[in-house]
């Protein structure tokens, strides 16, 4: 006697949802490596950026001390310019180009 009815088959088992099974090997373990290689090469480009600024450093401290040099050696020469001019035009007053008798009149 086969009857065609649902209820008389059973439901079939229902199971827990599956979990997932846990690494065996930590992520911290992974994550550390991962870390630390990153580190290192963030280490080395930022020794490399040192290097960098430090070399164009240098080439600035050097191009100033020039400069410096330069401008003492203008400095030097403005200076016996000046002097000069002086024992050739006495009576002109330096910081103007009257002479220092029609100054002292006015």
């Amino acid at each position: 006697m086969c009857t065609n009815r649902v209820d008389e088959f059973p439901s079939p088992p229902s199971f827990p949802a599956k979990r997932k099974i846990p690494s065996k090997k930590p992520k911290v373990q992974v994550l550390g490596f991962s870390r630390r290689r990153w580190e290192e090469d963030e280490g080395k480009d930022m020794e490399l950026k040192n290097l960098k600024l430090y070399l164009e450093n240098q080439s600035i401290v050097e191009e100033n001390e020039k400069l410096r040099k330069k401008a003492n050696l203008l400095h030097q020469e403005n200076l016996a310019l000046i002097s000069e001019f002086q024992k050739k035009f006495p009576h002109f007053d330096r910081f103007s180009s009257t002479p220092l008798l029609l100054h002292n009149k006015q």
